[in-house]
This record gives C-alpha cells, structure tokens and sequence, in this order.
C-alpha cells in the first residue's frame, strides 16, 4: 500500500475531488469552481493557500484562497477553466510571513512591547519582499518605500505601522504578490472541462413519429409522422428558448410481442409499437425506421436544428426485441432460460414481453465493439448528445470504458443518464462519465423536500453529478401535476428552470397534459405506445408556452443561473413558500454581479403570503443594515417587470392561478 508523508504544511480534505481522485471531478468552460481544503501548520504563524488550476497545455490559473471557517482552517476559492479538455486541480498550502508580522506587530506596538523589534523586523520583510526577482517595478518600488518609512525613527512607530498596513499595501502581499514561505502542494487531481451545454441547456423532448401523424377520420388508420415533418416544429421549439432536440428511439421496431396502446400484451393493426423495442428485419440500432425516413432525411433534421443553434440529442437504449438481427447474430448476447428460451426484460410485477435485455457478462468484448460501432456510426450524422435509457440495468464497467472512449475521440459528445434508481447506482453512473443525471426532483413536492435536494444537489455531489429536472417524461405524471392542474406546471417549470442549469420537458408540457392512466403514475393513451397528434392551437391558452418562453429567456440573460454551485435557500414562514438564489460575482459575471432570486408559492389550489429572510452576503450585499424592514436593493422582477425594495425580510403574496412565483433580479438602489 502506497505511503504517503505529510507536508510542511498540511493540505488535506482538498474539494472538487471524485472518490480520492480515483475519477475526474467536473467542470464547463467559464464555470465557477468552488475549492476548498483545510490548510493549517503547527504554531501561532499565519497560514494562507492558493487554489490552482493546471490547463491541458501545462499553464497555471492561480486564485488566493480565503478561510471560510476561522478556527476551522477549512479555505475557500474560485476559479475558472477556459478550455475544453482535461485539467489538473490543487491547492498550494504556504507560511504568511506579512499576516504574521502585521498581526504580531499591531498588537505590541499597541501595547509598547518590543516596539524597535517589531518596526525593524518589518523594515527586514519589506526589504525582502522587494527584492524578489520578477516582480513589476512599481511595486518593488512601493514595498522600497514602505521599508524605508518602517526604519525612519523620526516618525512615530503608529505612523510606521500604519504605512506597512495600509490597505493598498496589504491587498499587494495579500493577493497581487505574496510572499509565501514553505509552499507545500496538494497531489494534483483530475479535472475534466467540458463545453458548456453539458451544465446548462434546455432539453425538448418529442416523438418524432408524432410529430405530423394524422388519423384517416374515415377508416380510423394512422399515418406516421415522419424526420421531415417532425423538423417543421423545430422552429416553434427553438422559438420557445429550447436548445437541445431529443429523439425517442428512431430505429425498427419489432412485431413479435409488440405491445398496444396503454401498454396492452396485444397489439391491434396499425398499433405502431413501443419504439423501446427495438430491432426488426429492417435493422437495429443503427438503422431509422422506414416511417421515418432514411438517413439523407435524418441529416437534413440535423441540419435543420444546428441552423436554429440547437444539438440532437438520440436515445439509446441498449435493449432489443425478438426480431433484432443481433438476437439471430449473436444470441450469446442474450440470457437463454433453462427450457431454452431468450430471457425479456423483467422487474416484477411488470414484464416486458417485446424486449430482450443484452447480458453484459456474455461475449463483453463484442457487445463493447458493437455498441461503440453505433454510436460513432450517429455521432458521425451529427448527433452531439445521447440519452441512455436505463443505463442503470447494464454492467457499470462496459459505461466506464465506452465513456472514456468516446470522450477521448468526441469530447463534444454529452451522454445523460436516465437512472431513476438507488443513490449508489445513480452517483457512481456520474462518477465514471455521465455528464448529466436523471433526478429525483420529480418527486421532490414539499418545501422541505425541495430545500433539502437543492441542497444536495448543488452542494458537493455537484463537483460529479449535473442534475437535469424534469417535471415531467414520457414514462412518468406525477400525482402532483395530475391533480395540480395549470398552476402545478406553472410551478414545476419555475422551480426547474430556475433551481437547476439543466432542465428538460416532455412535448404536451404545454397542454397541461395531466389525465393518468388507472393505477399508474403515467399519462393514458402513452406515447410510447401510439401516435399523438396534439393540437398545438390550443397549448397558448394554458400560458405554458409563454411562460417556458420566459424562463429560458431568463435564463440565457442571467449567468447567474448557468451556474450549479452557487445556490442559497432562504427561509420563509411560510411551508409552502419556498425562496432560494443563485449568485455570479462579477469576476465570471462579464464585469457585473448577478444575483437572481426565485421565490415561489409551491400550493397550486391556495394563495400564499409569507415573509422571506434573506442572507444578504449569499446576494453579494452586506448583511450590516439599519434594521431587517431597512430597504437594501432593488428587487427587479423579471416575470411581471415590476420593481420593489426590499431588504433583509420581505413580505410576498403569492396567486398560484395570477403569479405563482417572483423571479428577482437584485439591483443596486
């Protein structure tokens, strides 16, 4: 077992570090990282540590680093990467020797003790400090000056002092150009930078086979939509302030076992299947189902999206029907049954009679080639973003190997993992490459529950895992929208839009599409089984689309909200008020802070009032104010455009049918 020797200054517990560095913590270009680590030193001599940042082409970003918690000697400080790539992250643990002596010195000088010492001393460090090589000439010429007032006894020892602790002075030996002693390095840690879209995106999912389906009224018979007519709502969707497109499975779809509408064992004529099972005699996951179109068809939807600035991203699902080529091919990648039979998908009570599982465990090398094979053959029409379906039913070491290998050729590529399964299974997935997680915001109602998972989710667990909420999929209609009505997707936007910088909706989010099928968390008449032909005249009159419209506009205006580590929750008296904010100084904020605060009524049948107790250090304001009704800033709401002041409490009353939700832009008064 590896030993290793403590420094001359300890540097441990560093932060964002994935199990011991064992994988790579996260990041995107521009993203405000917070690190930290606990730097200490035997003693009463000042510590301090700088965070440093290591860019794939070896240059260094370096960041002096603040303590958090005095007492606790646990240091704070931000960085951001600016390249796509991957990084190294440490922090740099060192002896203060100006802390040390301005702190020692003021306090004797006060008290008459060693006073000659103390200035001489300080005349010896100010010498020191000017002398070192590299350092810009005017300020070795100012640390010069300073060193010759600490030896001038014509002047008072305060006047001395006073000048080798003015604030332009220390801000120098504090920040620009320390003198740092006995410097003791971190290990470094692997960080790796992605673009931005894999932290913040607005994802829009559709069916394309719905997308310009029409039913004969005569006869009844359905006639697919096809990748053509699904690329003329691409302007719609684009229009609405979404930028990722994302494809429920296009392939073939088998007939053996091919289930019906609402998930029936027999299929009628003209049922189209559950595009999940995948696989027929026209082909498998690296083929378009003929309804749809071919592949000239699939590249002019690509085409079309990219002009409209938005990635396609396509579902995977690593599962096949009876009628697959591979279950011919390859039917050692299958489990065969003891009475002889190809094992399908199971999770007692259900069954999934049209669906083969692959068996990881069975020929792992030619799974591996094969699947590879597939996803470079979509990568290679352009689609930039996977959605991998249950990839929490396959073997954990094939994802860690065919990530790493397509990271390694495609960095661009993003994979999103939807794992609604146990929190071992769900972290461990992020840990080895997925770059956006599933959640389970879907199921977080109450204002406790939500204060607590946005706490979860943008506090450590977001140096690895990206959460991506969702109100709504395809497969899942939680009991609060089905009985919510309007207000309740109204509510479940806001707080999606604006808690996480990745969020994504199922096409019919607009109609309020709420009725259950009996006894399930799920819509009847499921698309996943038919073709939906929406009437989308009717989606205005919910306000939904406007309003999705709004908050992706928000988003796109505030970086604050582009940002994942950056989230305050603050109280309320109020349980079903929930109030939290996202902050972006104006060092990675183009030169101004931005704070954006959401408050929220999260009750869609009752209006609510409260008041709101703000930190207001996490809006980047003072806390040290007149009293808590004393007005602090100017409060600028962005869905209504109305302007309040507000200070340390504020008093709201909120309509879940009229204004569910303040969403506040702080302004200076």
């Amino acid at each position: 077992m590896a030993s290793f020797m403590i420094g001359r200054i300890p540097v441990v517990d560093v932060s964002p570090v994935v199990s011991e560095g064992r994988w790579d913590a996260k990041a995107v270009i521009g993203e405000m990282i917070p690190i930290e680590a606990t730097v200490f030193r035997e003693g009463h001599d000042a510590v301090a540590a700088t965070a440093v940042l290591v860019a794939p082409d070896g240059t260094e970003r370096s960041t002096r680093m603040v303590d958090v918690a005095p007492g606790l000697d646990r240091f704070r400080g931000f960085l951001a990467p600016d390249a796509l790539g991957s990084w190294g992250l440490r922090v740099e643990g060192w002896s203060d020797p100006y802390s040390t002596w301005e702190h020692d010195a003021s306090i004797k000088i006060a008290a008459g003790v060693d006073t000659d010492l103390m200035l001489r001393e300080g005349q010896v460090f100010f010498e020191r400090a000017a002398a070192r090589t590299g350092l810009p000439r005017d300020i070795a010429r100012k640390l010069t000056a300073v060193a010759k007032v600490l030896g001038d006894t014509t002047r008072s020892a305060q006047e001395r002092l006073s000048a080798a602790s003015a604030p332009d002075v220390a801000h120098i030996l504090r920040y620009e150009h320390p003198v740092r002693d006995y410097v003791t390095p971190s290990a470094t840690y692997p960080l790796f930078v992605s673009r931005t879209r894999a932290l913040f995106a607005s994802w829009y999912e559709i069916f394309p086979r719905s997308e310009g389906a029409k039913q004969d009224p005569t006869t009844g018979k359905w006639s697919s939509g096809t990748l053509r007519t699904a690329a003329e709502r691409l302007p719609e969707i684009a229009k609405m302030g979404f930028d990722t497109i994302y494809l429920t499975p296009i392939h073939p779809i088998g007939t053996t076992n091919r289930k019906g509408r609402n998930n029936t064992l027999e299929a009628l004529p003209g049922d189209p299947g559950s595009p999940y099972a995948i696989g027929s005699k026209d082909g498998g996951h690296d083929s378009i189902h003929p309804d749809l179109g071919t592949f000239e068809d699939f590249d002019a939807f690509v085409a079309d999206a990219t002009a409209l600035g938005m990635d396609v991203a396509l579902d995977i699902a690593l599962q096949c029907s009876p009628d697959h080529p591979w279950v011919a091919e390859h039917p050692e990648w299958f489990t065969t049954r003891a009475d002889g039979s190809i094992a399908y998908a199971e999770n007692p009570p259900k069954k999934y009679q049209d669906i083969y599982p692959l068996n990881f465990d069975n020929d792992p090398e030619g799974i591996y080639q094969e699947i590879l094979r597939v996803l470079k053959v979509w990568i290679s029409h352009g689609v930039t973003a996977f959605r991998i379906d249950n990839p929490h039913t396959k073997a954990l070491n094939f994802w860690e190997r065919i990530l790493r290998e397509i990271r390694s050729t495609n960095p661009e590529v993003l994979f999103l993992s939807e794992a609604f399964t146990k929190p071992a299974m769900m972290h461990t997935l992020a840990k080895i490459g997925f770059q956006q997680s599933y959640t389970y915001f879907t199921w977080r109602n109450t204002k406790q529950e939500l204060e607590t998972y946005i706490g979860e989710v943008t506090g450590p667990e977001g140096s690895y895992m990206r959460p991506s909420f969702w109100p709504t999929t395809h497969d899942i209609l939680p009991p609060y929208l089905q009985h919510g009505g309007i207000p309740a997707f109204a509510i479940r936007a806001i707080l999606a839009a604006t808690a996480s910088p990745l969020w994504g909706i199922y096409s019919g989010y607009e109609l309020a599409e709420r009725v259950p099928r009996p006894g399930a968390e799920e819509l009847i008449d499921n698309e996943k089984y038919q073709y939906k032909d929406r009437d989308w005249s009717a989606a205005p009159k919910t306000g939904l689309p406007q309003l999705l419209t709004l908050l992706n506009s928000i988003r796109k205006e505030h970086p604050a909200l582009q940002q994942l580590r950056n989230v305050t929750v603050h109280p309320t008296n109020d349980d079903s008020i929930l109030a939290f904010s996202s902050r972006l100084p104006a060092a990675f904020a183009n030169g101004e802070d931005d704070t954006v605060i959401t408050v929220i009524n999260l009750d869609p049948h009752n209006t609510r009032e409260t008041t709101v107790w703000f930190d207001l250090d996490a809006l980047g304001l003072s806390n040290d104010v007149p009293n808590v009704n004393a007005p602090a800033f100017a409060a600028h709401d962005l869905m209504s455009g109305d302007t309040y002041e507000w200070g340390k409490c504020a008093y709201v009353k909120l309509d879940p049918v009229a204004n569910c939700a303040h969403i506040i832009h702080v302004r200076p008064l």
